[in-house]
């Protein structure tokens, strides 16, 4: 009994530095985004943390629409950003989890 509980508590801390290592990569993996248009374009890391915002001139002339960009296009970005970390830390955290009967039931 102690054996597997000490078993499953090795496991667990190994998955646990596995989702750290996960973590820092994710912090160079870069996502890049633009407007459909290409007059804005963004980067950000997979952990979601903006690396570079690139203006086109024409839109530096219209605030609102600036903003308007900004906003769609950005969250653009920040979804791709959180489909990659989900699913990257998702398999990670998947992969180690112990075999305990019965947690399959809470998918």
């Amino acid at each position: 009994m102690f054996g597997d509980l000490m078993g499953m508590m090795g496991k667990l801390k190994e998955t646990q530095e596995k989702v750290e290592a996960t973590k820092k990569r994710l912090d160079t993996v870069l996502i890049d985004e633009s407007s459909n248009d290409g007059l804005l374009k963004v980067t950000l890391t997979a952990n979601r943390q903006i690396k570079n915002i690139a203006v086109s001139e024409e839109l530096l002339q219209d605030k609102e629409q600036l903003e308007d960009y900004l906003v769609l296009t950005l969250n653009k970005a920040i979804t791709k950003a959180t489909e990659v970390n989900e699913a990257e830390l998702g398999a990670v955290a998947k992969e180690g989890m112990p075999n305990i009967p019965g947690m399959d039931l809470f998918k």
